[in-house]
């Protein structure tokens, strides 16, 4: 038998060969192939793996040439460097490490807090110039400042944790952290507007979504009280970069320390050469721990998928052992497809979840099916989510999770039921697998109905009256939105009623307005599943 061969294409530490090696499988490690384009392209068509960190750039191209690639792993969290889409169509797993490096990238925010507090490089420069200009480096204190964290997942609590003991006031803005969360890490958790007003100063740890993208801009700085300091070590594109680049010069804003740029390599950042702007070159995760942490995961995560088939940490499919596969794939699919249903409808912040097993389902590998679930949930709200890092995010933002398992208790054999409370409400739905392998909804919103989930779909509640087939087919037929299939349900006579219809494409922006507008309409949602 063959053994599977991998490429080691940037600088990873060694310890991941020997761990390759070990396991039986081949390597090449060629750290410096991972920058020359033409070269990865040339060679990527021999590998079974890719274990990369930043510099290699996984796009379409190089994917589309990998004619033996089964799995990419990323030493570290961010997956920007990969195309997840072109690696899931072509059937190649991409994983990455997890928390690996979290404590690494918090003690960064933290060193670059102090540094633009005290001007630190520019009076270090000044000095070693031989000048002593003590009076021209006046700085501030940490102590009983206020500091607003954007973000309060795994590395935004650590940095929260350390701030206490430098005795900050810590405030958060992060709509999945609870208040028992926030009470248990003894931070206030605050809107955004309050926090842009009340800081001196922001350190950003919010993954790059729509929601998050520019998230600091002229209209957020002018809400802020002159001489805030903001610390970026999470993503470029938070920040525009232009409009910080005024408020430093208007003095709006009295220092910044930037370990991620908007375009990276960072060459040429309006933020250069202002005054006591400090910048690394995304050094969030680079010390030795974190990259020795993160290169022995990956190696080891990547040789047990190969050799043993086992799937941990994968961004595009779920965590299975090669045991479980058969059995237990159609229902991670399940789960998968139900959280996301009710991730893509939830719009307030989660304060529940609850998940049932009924049936023969709950004497599977339930926490499997669970964090499939989650994923589900949050991947609609959060750009970088997993098996692995779903339950964490949960427990993080303090959202309580229940699993009840029972014995079979109706027509089914055996169901998922996932059921999500808000500050405003409580959704549910219910799904099962038949025989051919397809995830069903059985039951949404306590109305009963069968149906296979679709990958585009328009879902919309009414009460249940006369008119409202005619009226979605008219209003799609008129946009020319081709409806595939159509599945309706109610509660009862003249009550509560839903209908879900498959599309071919996408749901318009511009025609879902006019569907939710419809006087006979009270919810109308575009779904989209990966299936």
């Amino acid at each position: 038998m063959t053994k599977p061969r991998v490429l080691i294409s940037d600088s990873l530490s060694k310890t991941a060969v020997k761990i390759f090696e070990d396991a039986g499988v081949d390597v090449d490690f060629l750290p410096d192939v991972g920058k020359d384009k033409d070269k990865l392209h040339q060679i990527i068509g021999q590998y079974d793996g890719l274990a990369i960190r930043s510099a290699t750039k996984v796009t379409e191209k190089i994917i589309n040439a990998a004619e033996n690639l089964k799995v990419v792993g990323r030493a570290g969290i961010g997956v920007d460097n990969v195309d997840i889409p072109a690696a899931s169509r072509k059937g190649i797993i991409v994983m990455n490490t997890p928390f690996g490096n979290s404590i690494t990238t918090a003690e960064h925010a933290i060193s670059l807090m102090m540094a633009v507090a005290r001007q630190l490089p520019a009076a270090d420069a000044s000095t070693q110039q031989g000048k002593w200009e003590k009076s021209k480096f006046m700085g501030v204190e940490l102590t009983n400042k206020v500091l607003g964290l954007i973000g309060c997942g795994n590395i935004g609590s650590i940095v929260a944790d350390r701030a206490k003991g430098l005795k900050m006031k810590v405030i958060a803005f992060d709509p999945f952290l609870s208040v028992e969360r926030a009470a248990e890490l003894q931070i206030e958790k605050v809107e955004l507007d309050e926090l842009f007003a009340r800081v001196d100063f922001i350190s950003l740890h919010t993954p790059l979504t729509d929601k998050t993208r520019n998230i600091i801009d002229a209209a957020a700085l002018a809400k802020m009280k002159p001489g805030v300091r903001i610390i970026n070590c999470a993503r470029g594109g938070l920040v525009v970069e232009a409009d910080l680049a005024e408020a430093i010069k208007s003095g709006q804003v009295a220092g910044v320390g930037f370990d991620v740029f908007e375009v990276e390599p960072a060459v040429n950042s309006p933020l250069f050469g202002l005054p006591n702007v400090v910048c690394t070159p995304h050094l969030g995760a680079s010390t030795t721990e974190a990259q020795e942490n993160v290169a022995i995961q990956v190696a080891e995560q990547m040789a047990d998928y190969l050799v043993n088939g086992a799937v941990s940490n994968a961004l595009n499919m779920p965590s299975i052992t090669a045991e479980e596969a058969p059995k237990l794939t159609p229902f991670v699919k399940l789960a998968e497809v139900l959280g996301s249903f009710a991730g893509q409808l939830t719009e307030s912040p989660i304060k529940e979840v609850e998940i049932l097993f009924d049936g023969h389902v709950a004497g599977m590998n339930t926490k499997a099916l669970t964090s499939a679930a989650l994923a589900g949930l949050l991947r609609p709200l959060v750009s970088v989510v997993n098996m692995v890092s779903a339950p964490v995010m949960i427990k993080e933002r303090g959202i309580k999770l229940s699993e009840v398992t029972r014995d079979k208790s109706g027509v089914f054999d055996g169901y998922i039921k996932v059921s999500v409370v808000t500050e405003n409400q409580t959704r549910s739905v219910a799904g099962t697998v038949f025989s051919d392998g397809k995830p069903r909804f059985i039951q949404i919103k306590g109305i009963n109905m069968e149906a296979e989930a679709g990958r585009y779909m328009l879902y919309t509640t009414n009460n249940d009256v006369p008119g409202i087939i005619g009226m979605l087919g008219t209003t799609l037929g008129k946009a020319k939105v081709n409806i595939a299939n159509f599945h309706l349900g109610r509660g009862s006579e003249g009550g509560d009623a839903i209908a879900l219809l498959y599309l071919d494409a996408p749901m318009p922006q511009d025609v879902l307005s006019i569907v939710a507008a419809q006087p006979e309409i009270e919810q109308a949602k575009s779904l989209e599943f990966d299936l």
